[in-house]
């Protein structure tokens, strides 16, 4: 599951990729952790805009106390699941989540380190997601998952739901069908580029850093 993505291109290069008249600006790192900021793209009065959302939808599980933090759902495991169905088959509630490349732990556990992905032809593109409104925290967004192709399959056997330009459209105006088609499909092998790092997955905190990323995802 995609528990690390990036963003690495200024505000107004993802504006323009995503033909937002006004970009803004955000506290979200150009390194994106569950729990924490990022950036997304929903449409508003016919108009596409970039707004700061906490990276994944609260949830608070039978057994955690009262006081607890909600767990954040990060990943969509199933549109078609009740959590998520009533979100999809509503336009105004779907997003673009804009990427540069997401990562997965590979390795040993306790020694992971990260591998990056990226789309050859495309310095930023979107991963296909849902957001709300919370009441924990604000808006919040997560992100859709399907199954890993084969450049991706050594690594890991999920991987983000990703659109290219032409698919922008469809994701946000197309009916529920659309959106269990872009989960089902295969996205092609060649367009993903791989690139193995020896960054440890789970980096050492300081207060001034996003938290490290987790080794075990959240998703419904």
């Amino acid at each position: 599951m995609c528990n690390l993505y990036a963003v690495r291109r200024s505000a107004a290069e993802v504006a323009a990729h995503f033909g937002v008249e006004n970009p803004v600006a955000s506290n979200a790192g150009d390194e994106v952790y569950p729990g924490y900021p990022g950036v997304v793209v929903r449409e508003q009065d016919g108009q596409r805009v970039m707004q700061s959302m906490a990276w994944g939808f609260p949830l608070r599980l039978r057994t955690m106390k009262p006081t607890a933090k909600p767990k954040a759902v990060n990943n969509i495991a199933d549109l078609s699941k009740n959590m998520w169905i009533g979100l999809a088959r509503k336009p105004q509630w779907r997003c673009l989540i804009p990427v540069t490349a997401f990562a997965e732990a590979e390795g040993a556990k306790g020694s992971m380190t990260r591998t990056w992905f990226n789309l050859r032809d495309q310095p930023i593109f979107a991963w296909g997601g849902l957001w709300r409104d919370s009441s924990e925290w604000g808006p919040v967004y997560s992100g859709a998952m399907t199954e890993a192709n084969g450049t991706i399959a050594p690594v890991h056997n999920r991987m983000p739901v990703l659109l290219r330009p032409d698919d922008y459209d469809l994701w946000l105006h197309g009916d529920f069908d659309d959106l269990i088609a872009f989960q089902a499909r295969r996205f092609p092998d060649e367009l993903i580029e791989l690139t193995r790092t020896a960054d440890p997955w789970s980096r050492p905190r300081v207060a001034t850093a996003a938290p490290s990323p987790p080794e075990s995802p959240t998703l419904f």
